[in-house]
């Protein structure tokens, strides 16, 4: 049996855990608020797509290895609630990647910040939903918002999941 103070202490190791796991995503959700107010919409850098640079084709050619790889699973059917969160991990760990590394100009950045939303949220899905479809749905928001990285930004060498 624990005692009162034991149990103190796992109760704050735990609420701090869940504070600490959550910091990382609210920090890139409002990463981007320093740059004024966002468009509602991706839209071209006037008929262009958006310059990038080197940790940005990092951070999501690592986000779409890492689906790639799971889907098969994901597809199948098999992809298990354990994966789907390991899979939100490694998304996560990239957002906070190019968050921290952020060397975009004011707009390519507003932009940008549209795609990471539906990122993070896919993401979200895949970590926390319960069921395999609420999960699935994630991924596929991941797939959507990469369809779009590539509709709307300048990576050379880029690799559609299609």
């Amino acid at each position: 049996m624990m005692s009162k103070t034991t149990k103190q202490l796992f109760t704050a190791a735990a609420l701090a855990a869940c504070l600490a796991i959550g910091a990382h995503v609210a920090q890139a959700e409002e990463h981007h608020s320093h740059h004024g107010a966002e468009p509602a919409k991706l839209t071209l850098n006037n008929g262009k797509k958006w310059a990038t640079e080197d940790n940005l084709h990092h951070g999501m050619t690592s986000i779409r290895n890492a689906l790639a790889a799971d889907l098969p699973a994901i597809h199948g059917g098999k992809e298990s609630a354990q994966q789907y969160r390991d899979l939100a991990k490694k998304v996560d760990d990239q957002v906070e990647f190019m968050v921290k590394s952020c060397k975009l100009d004011k707009d390519a950045d507003a932009m940008l910040h549209l795609v990471l939303a539906r990122i993070i949220d896919g993401s979200k899905a895949m970590a926390k939903q319960k069921g395999d479809k609420g999960r699935r749905q994630g991924a596929e928001k991941i797939v959507h918002a990469l369809e779009d990285y590539a509709t709307y930004f300048d990576h050379p060498g880029w690799q559609s999941l299609k």
